[in-house]
């Protein structure tokens, strides 16, 4: 039986890295039906059974587990060096799906998108604004934006800029509450929490100094809150005092509605980054968007700013 290699090795690699026929539908832009179809006509060609499907989950076999080893890799290799081929010996062309946190990408990355397009016009940045961390590989992102991506296999890390976390409050809630002098003060003060996305958990307020002395901070909560954006706009409100990471805090910082406090105190973020898969044959519509992005991060100071 004759396979068309190109249409269901993609759809099976795809099916794979996402664990559903949904999520490589997504990545592939087909309908799930139409991935399910292709991925049973290469079992019918090779003969062997590749996944293990249920109602509610589709698990490798065996020999599905084994070819996906093998051909993973060289047939990403190989789809990067024909899509660079077809667009003319690597000329960057296409559609570049990207991963923005909402306020990085918002203030950040979307002003440097101008002279990006005027270089490149034959490139369409399709950008999607989330602050979960997304599966690059199995969502079919070419790239993402933003802090404290965990690394998995197979992808790469290019730092933008290294984020400082500051105290920030109101000047309506200084107008009625004493500015803290010390982390100490701050269990006089009410506090605007974080809860960790991944974890679940609220995050603890370390502070260090340039002397590298460490204190845990212990505001009294009055609001606990996922969202680095909501946490902002709750402390510009004057709820409370908030530890805000410097992307966030400074356009309400530059436009008064925010006040740093203990600006010799400050907790770490992980850096802001631009991720994106590790390939031999790196898309040229990828590999010139890094290269943009990094560019104009520093040239525009990001680093200094967030630091």
């Amino acid at each position: 039986m004759q396979i068309d290699l190109t249409i269901h090795v993609d759809a099976f690699v795809a099916a794979a890295d996402g664990g559903s026929f949904s999520s490589a539908a997504r990545r592939l832009g087909l309908t799930p039906a139409a991935v399910s179809k292709s991925v049973a006509r290469l079992e019918a060609g090779l003969g062997v059974r590749l996944f293990q499907r249920t109602t509610r989950s589709l698990h490798l076999t065996e020999e599905g587990e084994r070819l996906y080893r093998q051909v993973r890799q060289p047939w990403l290799d190989v789809a990067a060096a024909l899509d660079e081929s077809r667009q003319g010996a690597g000329k960057p062309a296409g559609s570049l799906k990207v991963s923005l946190a909402f306020t990085v990408g918002r203030h950040y990355i979307v002003p440097l998108l101008d002279a990006f397009l005027r270089d490149y016009p034959d490139i369409v940045p399709d950008l999607h604004f989330d602050n979960r961390q997304v599966d690059l590989v199995g969502e079919g992102f070419d790239v993402a934006i933003g802090g404290g991506v965990q690394l998995t296999e197979g992808m790469v890390a290019r730092e933008l800029a290294r984020v400082r976390i500051v105290a920030v409050a109101a000047p309506a809630y200084l107008a009625q509450n004493p500015a803290p002098r010390l982390p100490a003060d701050l269990s006089q003060h009410a506090g605007l929490l974080r809860r960790n996305l991944m974890s679940g958990r609220v995050t603890p307020w370390l502070l260090k100094n340039a002397a590298g002395e460490e204190i845990v901070a212990s505001p009294r909560p009055v609001a606990i809150l996922d969202d680095p954006e909501s946490l902002g706009r709750a402390a510009a409100c004057g709820l409370g005092i908030a530890l805000l990471p410097m992307p966030h805090a400074l356009p309400l910082l530059d436009s008064g509605e925010l006040v740093r406090l203990l600006p010799d105190w400050h907790a770490e973020a992980k850096p802001l980054c631009i991720y994106y898969a590790s390939r031999k044959q790196l898309p040229a519509k990828v590999r010139v968007f890094v290269d943009h992005i990094v560019k104009e991060a520093a040239a525009r100071g990001y680093a200094t700013k967030f630091w």
